[in-house]
């Protein structure tokens, strides 16, 4: 039997080539007619039932070609005026329709990581197509593709639709120079700081100077029998501790001043980005770990404010060192300064080739410790259901394998760093043994004095020891660099959900809802698509549908927690995207399947949505939310802490302090997103008793798991893969046995199921415990 080439074929096929893979091609070109070309081809990755499996649609010059692994011999289809190639994608899987007029010819299924194919699969198919049907020749061109990751480019196009968007901006260490944006406040303290600077150093550089003369004048003429100058001893003394004086008094004021910048650069650099990361979309965060975010915004921008405050003084303080030593040794003797500055080009090298090095290196230590930190903001927040699964040796080994991982990659820029640092000491120490050398030279020629080798020799100690410190900047540079990348990666970033240039204010909103034909893609994948509806003000809307059918993002998008990709959302017939957020989300109550409460007395938790409500409101709402009775049986009342994320309290509980806060700031639009799905049927009474509360007079759009609690909706919205399939109340939808008409039935032979095991259970227990009692 002949083998199957598509089955045997393991290319991937993730992205378009300039040509086929080998183990096709020679099966692929028995196909082609004379003078017949491959122009695109994609290779699909699922069948008719969504299994597993190969395939290969072709587009030539003349037709297209198509072959799936299971299917013993090629399909074909010529060009012609009514042959169409339709794309549509749903939940993560895409698929291309071969039409004419009056049928669907061929549908072929992929994942969407071949999107980008498909697409590009389409452009070239309706580009050769209408060639073919004006009679022009189509001539095959060379296809441009990503340098990087080989995927096409769009046609006049350099930029890949695949590869992430990279940011065109130099190193990380230039990042540090955005922090100037926040110093400009603290000029003038800055400006103080620097003068203040420049005075202590001056001053520290005075004892040296006085060093020779004291030697020359007083000790050297002492040692050969003359008698002590007392003025020039108390003259060169006095300098002495005046300059310790001023150099230990201004060191003092210039390190507070510039530490008071810095902590107030750093508080400001956290404050911007924490508000920020609250203006971003919830977008950004779906693909955010918490970990992470919280590393960049506490741990990243302390070590900024570390370096700011301690490194950043001590480098400028070197650098001016190093400059003042310098100019002092050429007055003194420039020979012998030339003769210090010989280890100088080989530091210089070593800094410039070991700071990329650490840069990737710290890049990747950031990147690994966000890793251990993600672990436990995944771990701790979740620590009930690690214990109730008893996965506490799991998540130890998941934070040991993370804390190792960072381990290993802290002892690989350790290597670098150990065997840099060292070095520069040594090239230090060198130079120090040369100045020795050069200088007994020049002393015994009596070009120069002893007293002047001594104080030459105490401007070198200083020098060499400010450029050994200079070069140890070179490991906490990189950090802080790379620190504040990351943080101008938050920063930069701009929200998908952006405040409109020209807001329009809403005075008295009414609550009536309009979607006209939105359709919303997440990344390549198409969630909802030609949605309409328009709901009254005050109408109760219920949504139904299969888990994924879409009804979650439609309340996403009517809250603009996303931005619909096509049409509108009105209300009141204003878009919404021409509303200020902010304003436009007071309108709108939310009450979620998990409510989330925060750390905080319940009292806190009821008013977050209106922090100045008073006692005597917080009280009635919780009242109208059924909520004021339990409140009252616990130790402190309406000031007893809920615990972190509510845990000191029910589900149902917690539900209905939600539906309080979602009262106390009187929305006009209420929307319920499976509000009693988790709870038993009592409490799922309770919390219906105040939903009833909280309806009443309110545009409110429900999604309800359990299709009986919708029974008062005025109308139910039927959602399919990303589409209204219907819309009317209870009965009519019945009656037309539709797609809701299913979803009731399923939903009734399942309790029935459910009922009919309980009431078998009970019979087997009383029958049990029967015979127990006859026994005894």
């Amino acid at each position: 039997m002949k083998s199957n080439p598509l089955s045997l074929n393991s290319h991937t096929g993730n992205y378009l080539s300039n040509t086929l893979p080998e183990s096709l091609r020679a099966d692929v070109t028995s196909q082609l007619a004379p003078q017949e070309e491959i122009l695109a081809f994609l290779e699909v990755d699922l069948d008719a039932s969504l299994h597993f499996t190969r395939g290969l649609v072709i587009v030539t010059n003349h037709r297209v070609l198509a072959r799936m692994a299971k299917e013993n011999a090629w399909r074909a289809w010529p060009y012609g005026p009514q042959l169409k190639l339709k794309h549509h994608d749903h939940a993560g899987v895409g698929s291309l329709e071969l039409q004419d007029e009056q049928r669907q010819l061929a549908c072929w299924r992929y994942t969407l990581g071949l999107n980008i194919d498909a697409l590009r699969l389409i452009k070239v198919f309706e580009q050769q197509r209408e060639d073919h049907l004006a009679g022009r020749s189509a001539q095959r061109q060379a296809q441009a593709v990503c340098p990087e990751c080989q995927a096409p480019l769009p046609a006049g196009s350099d930029e890949c639709l695949i590869c992430p968007e990279k940011a065109r901006a130099p190193s990380s260490t230039w990042a540090l120079f955005r922090l100037a944006r926040f110093a400009k406040p603290y000029k003038g303290m800055l400006l103080l700081g620097f003068i203040l600077m420049l005075i202590s150093t001056a001053a520290t550089l005075v004892p040296p100077y006085l060093m020779g003369p004291l030697m020359d004048n007083v000790l050297i003429p002492y040692q050969n029998g003359k008698p002590i100058n007392v003025y020039l001893v108390k003259l060169y003394l006095s300098g002495l501790l005046a300059s310790a004086l001023v150099a230990w008094s201004l060191g003092w004021a210039r390190t507070y001043i510039l530490a008071l910048v810095s902590e107030r650069i750093g508080a400001n650099l956290r404050t911007t980005t924490y508000e920020h990361l609250l203006r971003l979309s919830q977008e950004y965060f779906g693909g955010k770990r918490t970990g992470d975010l919280m590393a960049r915004i506490g741990s990243e921008s302390d070590r900024i404010c570390v370096f700011l405050s301690l490194h950043l003084l001590d480098f400028a303080i070197d650098v001016l060192m190093i400059i003042m030593t310098a100019v002092i040794l050429f007055s003194i003797n420039p020979w012998l300064a030339l003769v210090t500055l010989i280890p100088l080009p080989f530091i210089a090298w070593m800094i410039h080739v070991v700071r990329d090095r650490l840069k990737h290196g710290f890049e990747k230590i950031d990147r690994i410790w966000a890793e251990v930190t993600n672990v436990l903001a995944d771990t701790i927040p979740g620590i009930r259901v690690v214990k109730a699964f008893a996965q506490e040796k799991r998540e130890a080994g998941r934070f040991r394998e993370a804390n190792q991982h960072n381990l290993l990659v802290n002892d690989r820029v350790n290597k670098i760093w150990s065997l840099f640092s060292p070095t520069v000491t040594l090239l230090t120490e060198v130079g120090l043994l040369v100045v020795w050398v050069f200088g007994i030279w020049q002393v015994s020629k009596n070009e120069i004095t002893v007293g002047v080798l001594a104080s030459f020799l105490a401007y070198i100690s200083r020098f060499y020891t400010r450029l050994d410190s200079m070069s140890r900047i070179v490991s906490v540079t990189q950090k802080a660099a790379v620190g504040a990348k990351r943080i101008f990666e938050i920063l930069d970033h701009v929200s998908s959900v952006p405040e409109p240039a020209n807001p329009v204010h809403l005075e008295h909103v009414k609550g009536a809802i309009e979607l006209r034909d939105i359709g919303f893609r997440y990344g390549n994948r198409a969630v909802m698509r030609g949605v309409s509806l328009s709901i009254k003000p005050g109408e109760m809307i219920g949504l139904v549908g299969h888990s994924g059918s879409g009804k979650s993002t439609l309340v996403n998008l009517i809250c603009r927690f996303y931005d619909v990709s096509e049409g509108s959302i009105r209300l009141d017939g204003v878009d919404i995207r021409s509303m200020p957020i902010s304003e436009y989300r007071r309108n709108i109550g939310l009450v979620l399947q998990e409510p989330f409460l925060f750390f905080g007395t319940i009292a806190e938790n009821i008013c977050y949505g209106k922090p100045d409500a008073t006692r005597e409101e917080i009280v009635a709402a919780a009242r109208a939310a059924h909520a004021h009775e339990f409140i009252l049986r616990l130790p402190q009342g309406y000031d007893s802490l809920v615990g972190e994320r509510g845990q000191a309290l029910s589900g149902g509980e917690r539900q209905r302090i939600s539906i309080a806060r979602a009262l106390l700031i009187d929305p006009r639009i209420l929307i319920m997103d499976e509000a009693t799905s988790s709870v038993d049927t009592t409490t799922e009474k309770e919390i219906q008793k105040a939903l009833d509360n909280l309806v009443q007079g309110r545009t409110t759009i429900a999604i309800a798991h359990r299709l009986s609690t919708l029974r008062k909706a005025d109308r139910l919205v039927v959602l399919d893969r990303g589409q209204i399939v219907e819309v009317g109340n209870h009965d009519e939808l019945m009656l037309r046995e539709g797609a809701y008409y299913r979803l009731y039935q399923a939903q009734l032979r399942n309790a029935d199921g459910a009922e009919g095991r309980r009431s078998w259970l009970m019979k087997i227990a009383k029958k049990t415990m029967r015979a127990w009692h006859d026994n005894t």
